[in-house]
């Protein structure tokens, strides 16, 4: 008898069961760093939502060290927010960049009825992230959870039945990705042909599944789910009903579901939201701080221990046995051939197999696809080949974007912004857009259609129409009247047919044709009375573009990681007509002006670079540099061979004033970016610039223009402010210094994107 009891004490079976929570899941990682520590074994592991992630993991052949790698890193931020780098968002696919704050994306079926997409968090970056991290176990252990690392079971919920599921076999991946589904904040998957949701709807601390599947001698159960309210919130509570969706999962745990023969950990997370997954170090400390606390009673109760070469040993075992990532075959389900063959073309065929960065390239190109309402991935094993085989479920649609933005800003420069955007897929993808701004100093309008074919080499060809008015004179105000406002009035048409391939992830080549045509007003003297009629120059032409562009910035504006370099080559040619007005024609000092028609021809070349290039802590350093160099010849005038002329914009505002001494057909410029991040969306920027023309026009007498001495002197730029980066868009006050005695000094407090189309001369 006692040694039978000896024998059965010493094959004592040890359970763990981790609660769902959010980001306070995380905390689980240091239970399994604690028990790891202290060679306490782990036979069985039931989870929920994040317990089931962190269980999966551990269950996959992960060791606690290597889990917590992962959730420190940016990627894993990434993944919980729906964000990917954009070293994979394909920037040939990406639009031009526009003042957008709010995007709707809305599906349009056969009968043109209009639905939004319901999911907040976009699941693109997770979804392949589970595959990539999952998929060797689950082929392993041959989709049964029973033959993992560690046997394993997740809890998922049938909203429909209204039932607790629990998942013991499949796709380990898709397991895990539907025990996290949050209603509303992820999209359901399927599972056994059922839609499916967040475990922790109906069994958020699963201790009943534990002693039901495994019936283990022990039970250690951690919940991290424990309400942050005791009280009903008096006067409504504004930050419980931002997070109602969270809250739904924070019931408090039943410690009673453990039984006599097990203990209830229960870490201190008071003050930790379950959304916020930033202090992932403060809440494994936590985890694992809790657990010791209880080590002394688990030790007391479990005698039997795992040496860390044996646990070692059987996780190395494990490991040697998952089968390379190697894929034979891509496989396409929901489309019809047409678009079957469109998808299949993005992946590269030029090999007999392919590894996983061709998958991970293929697959964020078919995401950065607006058509797709649903792209689901995912991967099987076959034994008999050895091989992977990768599936896509799609589903397109004819889908609408609708984009609302612009900015609001202390100076007179706040505009609307309205984009509409039509996607539709069958052989080729076909995307149609407008975009509308409107304000005192901004207005344009721009429509454009698109064709994408997917060969080999992917290229486009697209059309874009254009209009832009920038009025100068109602910008000249800052905070108070200025007594020298600026009298120039700019507007330019562009048609313009273009193509494009792209080089790598980041890279394109585009070339393009555009006709072009500039109407510019202004005044010769920068003064005006009523019933004055301004200068006008008109330019009517073609031009001819040859662009090679890179962008890898992580912001559209008030950027603090990546780059952006553009190569371009320009030809104009065209006629230039100029008309005098009353100021020039009864000018006292010149009468002989007089209207003229001439034709023009120049080319331009230009080569810009913004990049930021070290960071270290909270601090990043980048820079600015750009370069033109130009024939553009002298036009009619001053302020005519000005407005024509190359432009340097180096601080957020300066394309909302006419800056007369940034402006030359040949210019060498430059700066350093130096930002320093407060919190994670509180940045300080504090940038200079110079601006070194070669040969800088300079007004000759009433209106004669002529070329200033080579290099003959540097003007300067430089900014200082803080940006807030709100989900909606960046709100900044910055004070803003000018080499140029009109516009010196300025405040700028604005909120949204200070975002123009491109005028038809740049």
């Amino acid at each position: 008898m006692l040694c039978f009891c000896t024998l059965n004490l010493h094959a004592q079976k040890v359970g763990l069961v981790l609660s769902g929570g959010g980001a306070k899941g995380l905390s689980h990682i240091g239970t399994l760093k604690a028990l790891e520590e202290n060679n306490i074994p782990v036979d069985y592991l039931t989870g929920t939502s994040m317990g089931g992630i962190v269980g999966a993991l551990y269950a996959a052949g992960y060791s606690p060290a290597q889990i917590e790698k992962i959730a420190l890193t940016t990627d894993f931020q990434d993944w919980v927010s729906g964000k990917y780098k954009s070293d994979y968002s394909f920037y040939f696919q990406k639009t031009a960049p526009n003042s957008s704050l709010i995007t709707a994306k809305l599906s349009v079926d056969t009968a043109l009825r209009m639905s939004f997409r319901s999911n907040l968090v976009n699941d693109i970056p997770l979804n392949f992230a589970l595959l990539e991290l999952l998929s060797q176990a689950s082929a392993t252990a041959k989709d049964n959870f029973d033959n993992l690392f560690i046997p394993y079971r997740c809890m998922v919920s049938d909203v429909f039945s209204q039932t607790s599921i629990t998942v013991k076999n499949g796709s380990l991946a898709e397991a895990v990705r539907a025990t996290m589904t949050v209603p509303l904040i992820y999209r359901p998957i399927k599972l056994d042909n059922k839609y499916v949701f967040d475990g922790g709807l109906y069994n958020n601390f699963p201790a009943d599944v534990m002693q039901k599947e495994f019936k283990p001698d022990y039970i250690i159960g951690v919940s991290v789910s424990a309400k942050n309210y005791n009280e009903y919130p008096k006067n409504g509570d504004e930050r419980l009903m931002n997070r109602l969706m969270m809250f739904m999962f924070l019931s408090k745990s039943d410690s009673t579901l453990i039984g006599k023969n097990g203990i209830y950990i229960e870490p201190d997370l008071k003050g930790y939201s379950a959304s916020n997954f930033n202090p992932v170090a403060e809440l494994i400390k936590l985890g694992y701080d809790a657990t010791m606390r209880e080590m002394d009673q688990i030790k007391k109760e479990v005698a039997r221990r795992v040496s860390t070469k044996q646990l070692s040993d059987k996780r190395n075992n494990f490991n040697i046995r998952k089968p390379e990532l190697v894929f034979n075959a891509v496989t396409v389900s929901g489309v019809n051939s047409q678009q079957k063959r469109y998808i299949e073309r993005l992946f590269k065929r030029d090999k007999p197999t392919f590894d996983l960065n061709d998958i991970r390239q293929g697959y964020y190109k078919l995401v950065a696809d607006e058509t797709f309402e649903t792209i689901y991935p995912r991967i099987s094993y076959d034994p008999k080949s050895d091989g992977y085989t990768f599936e896509i479920l799609a589903q397109p649609k004819k889908s609408l974007k609708l984009d609302v933005g612009g900015n609001i800003s202390s100076r007179p420069i706040s505009n609307v912004f309205l984009g509409v955007q039509y996607n539709y897929l069958n052989r080729k993808a076909y995307t149609f857009g407008a975009d509308f701004y409107s304000g005192r100093f901004y207005e344009s309008v721009q429509l454009n259609g698109r064709i994408d074919y997917p060969s080999r080499l992917p290229f486009f060809l697209a059309m874009e129409m254009t209009y832009n008015h920038f009025n100068y004179y109602n910008t000249s105000q800052i905070f108070i009247e200025n007594p020298h406002p600026t009298y120039i009035e700019q507007n330019d048409r562009k048609i313009e047919i273009k193509a494009g391939i792209p080089l790598n992830r980041n890279t394109k080549i585009t070339l393009g044709t555009s006709f072009i045509n500039n109407g510019d007003h202004y005044s010769p003297t920068n003064t005006f009375n009523i019933g004055d009629v301004l200068d006008e120059t008109i330019f009517n032409g073609l031009r001819s573009t040859l662009n090679f562009e890179q962008n890898s910035l992580n912001r559209k504006q008030y950027a603090t990681r990546g780059r952006n370099f553009l190569f371009s080559f320009n030809y104009f040619t065209g006629r230039e007509n100029y008309t005098p007005g009353n100021i020039s024609r009864n000018s006292f000092v010149q009468t002989d002006i007089a209207a003229n028609r001439t034709s023009r021809d120049w080319w331009n070349l230009k080569i810009s670079d913004e990049n930021y290039f070290f960071t270290k802590s909270q601090y990043t350093l980048g820079y600015l540099v750009e370069g033109v160099i130009s024939n553009l010849p002298r036009f009619s005038n001053y302020y005519s061979s000005l407005l024509v002329a190359p432009a340097f914009y180096p601080l957020q505002d300066s394309r909302s004033l006419f800056l007369e001494k940034f402006r030359a057909r040949t210019y060498v410029a430059g700066g350093l970016k130096n930002v320093y991040k407060f919190r994670r969306n509180l940045d300080l920027r504090v940038e200079g610039y110079l601006f070194l023309p070669y040969q800088q026009f300079e007004q000759d007498g009433f209106q004669e223009v002529k070329n200033r001495g080579t290099f003959n002197k540097i003007h300067y730029a430089g900014t200082a402010g803080l940006v807030y980066h709100t989900p909606l868009g960046p709100v900044s006050l910055s004070y803003n210094l000018y080499d140029d005695p009109i516009k010196r000094n300025g405040v700028l407090l604005h909120l949204g994107y200070l975002i123009y189309n491109k005028r038809s001369i740049e």
